[in-house]
């Protein structure tokens, strides 16, 4: 959380340089930051044209804060992330402006910069004064007698010196804690904050999810071609030249005969196998004609009356086609199975960039999601392209699987 890293950031690190050397590197630092703060302290000091270098502050944040990084990573060695731009934002001057700048940065070069610069110069003037106070002894004597140090010197000799002394052992302190304030409130304001790291990795992962459907979707495609173009045709071939030897050849024994019969009927099974298959991966039919082609086809093999009513208005990412066949296909081979319907509705429609699908049928209703059926299985396969599915079917029915899906992804 960002309060524990300020609480840490505070309290210091456990490994600290010794005294002198984290004195110096401490002042370093915050001495490096009072001419980025000057631009405020000249709006502050002159009214007249404070508007005008508060908006040239606010037009140069971005570089403002790319200094402030600067200072942090090389005198604190503390790497501050810039702000994080939205995944597949393209480059401009709005969205430069919208993804390089936030409240609080400008908080922290309008508040916290310029009130650490003067703690700064406090110390600094608060430094001189404790080295005078503490070396009163040492020139006093120099006074001249009219001069009130002379005529109260027994009174303040001793309480001079004593916090002089006090205050030059605690300057150091103060400027280490200036030091660690200053880091600890750029790390916090400069930066990204928790919610937009967590924005911009659930952006991440979305994009990347999109990039893997997309990639198993085409790894899908080269397998059905590879399995149609290689295993399928050498299965025909095989599938052909034992039905020629087994319509010519007449003059064998009976036994070998019937191995080559078996071995054909074997080869014709195989290849109806291998074709459900293909069709499973990857119909040929959607990537030649489309989808309305494709789910055509799906309605003409189930053992239902299906009406079909396909209006596709936009163009769809292959990636979300092939999802819609296949939920189709899911759907209408469940009320097959299950529904023990009548006829079957499937209507796909497209509006304003979401594809609609709905499959009614006239069962016997009852279906459940939560019970493991494959209604389990469509609302995975619509939820891995950011889409969704609902269930209406009370028992009686009828059943309505209604399915909204992106267009592109």
């Amino acid at each position: 959380m960002p309060s524990t890293k300020l609480r840490h950031a505070l309290a210091g690190s456990a490994a600290q340089p010794p005294w002198p050397a984290a004195l110096w590197r401490d002042a370093r630092f915050v001495a490096a930051g009072i001419p980025l703060a000057l631009p405020i302290w000249l709006a502050v000091t002159t009214p007249k044209t404070a508007l005008v270098v508060l908006g040239v502050v606010l037009l140069g944040i971005r570089p403002l804060s790319s200094a402030q990084r600067a200072r942090l990573r090389a005198l604190r060695g503390v790497d501050v992330p810039p702000l994080l731009r939205p995944v597949g934002t393209q480059g401009g001057l709005v969205t430069a402006l919208r993804t390089g700048v936030s409240w609080p940065q400008v908080g922290y070069h309008l508040i916290v910069g310029p009130l650490v610069a003067a703690g700064v110069l406090a110390v600094v003037w608060a430094g001189g004064a404790a080295l005078t106070a503490s070396t009163v002894f040492g020139w006093a004597w120099l006074m001249p007698p009219s001069s009130p140090v002379v005529d109260h010197w027994p009174k303040i000799d001793i309480p001079l010196t004593v916090g002089g002394l006090v205050l030059l052992v605690l300057l150091p302190r103060a400027v280490g804690l200036l030091a660690r304030l200053d880091e600890a409130l750029a790390v916090r304001m400069l930066g990204p904050g928790r919610t937009a790291v967590l924005e911009h990795r659930i952006e991440e992962v979305v994009e990347s999810r999109a990039g893997l459907v997309d990639a198993v979707d085409a790894e899908r495609r080269r397998i059905e071609r590879d399995l149609h173009d290689g295993a399928q045709q050498r299965l025909t071939s095989l599938a052909m030249n034992l039905g020629l030897a087994r319509r010519t050849l007449k003059d064998i024994p009976p036994e070998a005969m019937q191995v080559i019969v078996e071995a054909h009927e074997e080869a014709q099974a195989a290849i109806d196998e291998l074709r459900g298959l293909v069709r499973g991966l990857h119909p040929a039919v959607l990537e030649d004609r489309g989808l309305d082609a494709a789910l055509s086809g799906i309605a003409a093999r189930v053992p239902l009356p299906v009406r079909l009513d396909v209006e596709l208005a936009e163009r769809i990412a292959p990636t979300v086609e092939a999802v819609a066949y296949f939920t189709v296909s899911e759907a209408l081979t469940n009320v097959a199975k299950h529904a023990r319907a009548s006829r079957v509705e499937v209507s796909v429609r497209t509006a304003g960039g979401r594809l609609r699908l709905v499959v009614s049928d006239d069962g016997v209703g009852g279906a459940d999601a939560s019970r493991g059926t494959g209604l389990t299985g469509l609302r995975q396969r619509t939820a891995s392209v950011d889409g969704s599915l609902s269930v209406l079917s009370p028992v009686g029915g009828p059943t309505t699987i209604t399915v909204e899906l992106p267009c592109v992804l």
